[in-house]
């Protein structure tokens, strides 16, 4: 049986732009199910789901949307029944994948919908919004977001190419064959640049030993991932071998990943292993881009758009009581590992970012805060030495096996 795209967005004002990529997706012979999430003016194309049932779905009157003329509340309204109904319909079977166009207003809606989706169900937004930052659209789902180039505003020279190729991908992600793989109990794993040695060398050990190893790239939207799908239940034990997040979140760096950070496996009850690898670093964009008032402070350029701020005594002592007031909630086994070797590849003797009072600092904070059942282990050694990584997996793997 031929798969079904949903095409969701406003009929009103891109009804001749989702009339186009209707077309171009049925051309190849698949189906499609229109879903109207407009208000104010009639639709151009006809659709599958009206835009009363979308507008109801949310717990609004679409008459009602229509006489107050209120713009933000309508957004906000077909937003709310946009995700209850494109839920409802993907658990009917009514539709595989689901591709949007649209504004600021229109990616709004459409990304609300598709966050509310299982992880691997096709999602595609061209966007005009799509060059800039679009964590807030994406949040912690796989949404592949396109840059519309123009406005999405009728079909010219370059909106056909980028409209019928976002079509193309859509279609070539639903017919693409996924290999069969094994099903094997989970770890989740956060990594850097500067703790690969470490995550990969336990990702082996952990791997030989029959666990599938999920690696996360500690860059904001990474950790963030990563505690949502232990949030989901489906992760058994978690690496975290690379908590850079914090220093972010603390210090005003980029790659924050939220004040929930830790939380998911304490609160879980999944075992876990805890280092202060790579919180010997803020991260930053570009030198021009980091704010005055670090001017002065320890830097290291990692590529040309990535600079590095080394972390303070003063700055590591709260983030020992950071992660302590974390790892204090946990309902399940976990253990913290602290390299006394430095935290990275270049906070390690000779390195850049070597400042070993500032580790320590973290050190004796932690011990202070922590409770007293939580073990603190520290090891002569690197993050990224080898010791250091199987110590780390042996410890996980002995907490997952005492919970299974």
């Amino acid at each position: 049986m031929p798969k079904t795209v949903a095409l969701l967005g406003s009929l009103d004002t891109k009804g001749v732009e989702y009339g186009f990529v209707k077309q171009c997706i049925e051309s190849r012979g698949l189906r499609t199910l229109v879903i109207d999430t407009g208000v104010l003016g009639p639709p151009r194309i006809a659709a599958d789901v009206p835009r009363e049932a979308v507008a109801a779905a949310g717990g609004a009157n679409l008459a009602d949307l229509v006489a107050r003329q209120d713009r933000g509340e309508a957004v906000a309204a077909m937003a709310r029944g946009a995700a209850a109904l494109v839920a409802r319909l993907y658990s009917e079977k009514r539709f595989d994948g689901i591709l949007a166009l649209g504004g600021g207003g229109g990616t709004s809606v459409a990304c609300a919908a598709m966050r509310g989706l299982p992880l691997g169900v096709p999602k595609v937004m061209v966007s005009t919004v799509a060059g800039g930052d679009v964590s807030s659209y994406v949040g912690v789902k796989d949404i592949v977001m396109i840059p519309s180039i123009v406005d999405v505003a009728g079909i010219n020279r370059i909106s056909r190419g980028v409209f019928a190729r976002a079509a193309g991908a859509i279609c070539g992600m639903l017919e693409a064959d996924i290999p069969p793989g094994e099903d094997r109990p989970l770890v989740a794993a956060s990594m850097f640049g500067n703790t690969t040695p470490c995550v990969e060398n336990a990702k082996a050990i952990l791997e030989a030993a029959g666990y599938e190893v999920l690696v996360f790239h500690a860059t904001g939207a990474g950790g963030r991932t990563m505690e949502s799908l232990v949030e989901a239940g489906v992760i058994a034990g978690v690496l975290d071998v690379t908590t850079t997040e914090w220093a972010d979140e603390l210090v005003g760096g980029v790659f924050t990943a939220g004040p929930a950070r830790l939380e998911a496996a304490a609160r879980c009850g999944v075992p876990a292993v805890v280092t202060p690898a790579c919180l010997d670093m803020v991260n930053f964009w570009a030198p021009s881009t980091i704010p005055e008032k670090f001017r002065g402070r320890r830097f290291y350029q990692h590529n040309p758009d990535i600079t590095l701020m080394r972390t303070t005594p003063e700055e590591c002592a709260l983030l020992g009581q950071i992660v302590a007031e974390k790892l204090n909630l946990s309902r399940g086994p976990v253990a913290v590992l602290i390299p006394l070797r430095g935290w990275s590849m270049i906070d390690a003797p000779g390195g850049p970012f070597w400042w070993p009072e500032a580790d320590q600092a973290f050190a004796e904070a932690l011990k202070a805060a922590l409770r007293p059942d939580v073990a603190i282990v520290e090891i002569n050694a690197n993050v990224n030495d080898p010791e250091f990584a199987r110590r780390c997996a042996e410890t996980l793997l002995e907490m997952m096996q005492t919970e299974r």
